[in-house]
């Protein structure tokens, strides 16, 4: 299961977001991020699998929904391979905050 560990605008996200990581919080996904969150950062994310990249979009989608934009940073090396694979690089950005 993923945790989500608020920091000022930062929301770091850590463990693993499968598919039944993402039935489990999907009910919650409007109260996961502080109002103000800007970043998700996601180095610390050992396993994803594409459920788990949906459900960052959606994250962001929500995001977006509210007029802000949410960046999707540092994905951790599993993640990095999804990114290429489904060619979302442009989604993402590599640098630790």
């Amino acid at each position: 299961m993923a945790t989500f560990t608020q920091k000022d605008k930062v929301c770091h996200i850590s463990g693993q977001l499968g598919q039944s990581d993402v039935i489990d919080l999907w009910p919650k996904k409007e109260s996961l991020l502080a109002p103000d969150t800007q970043v998700l950062e996601l180095s610390l994310l050992e396993f994803s699998d594409s459920a788990g990249v949906a459900f960052l979009f959606e994250l962001a989608s929500l995001v977006a929904n509210k007029g802000q934009k949410l960046v999707l940073k540092a994905p951790a090396n599993q993640l990095r391979k999804l990114i290429q694979l489904y060619d979302l690089k442009d989604f993402f950005v590599k640098e630790v905050i």
